[in-house]
């Protein structure tokens, strides 16, 4: 327990693992169709967006269940 949770006597939960991953891009393999490389890319964008939903929620449950406001 750090000094700061002692003082506000509790203990924030840990953040999920999963939302501190940085999303890498789509590798670009030499030869392959563009069109296969930008699918590649979305479906790395669309987990990154996923991940970022999921860090909004987290926080959201942590202000209600504290009380504490941004």
């Amino acid at each position: 327990m750090t000094k700061g949770q002692a003082a506000a006597g509790m203990a924030l939960p840990p953040l999920p693992d999963d939302l501190l991953r940085q999303e890498a891009h789509a590798p670009v393999v030499e030869g392959q169709p563009v069109i296969a490389i930008l699918a590649r890319e979305r479906q790395a964008l669309d987990r990154a967006n996923a991940r970022q939903g999921r860090t909004v929620r987290f926080y959201a449950d942590l202000t209600t269940r504290y009380g504490a406001r941004p």
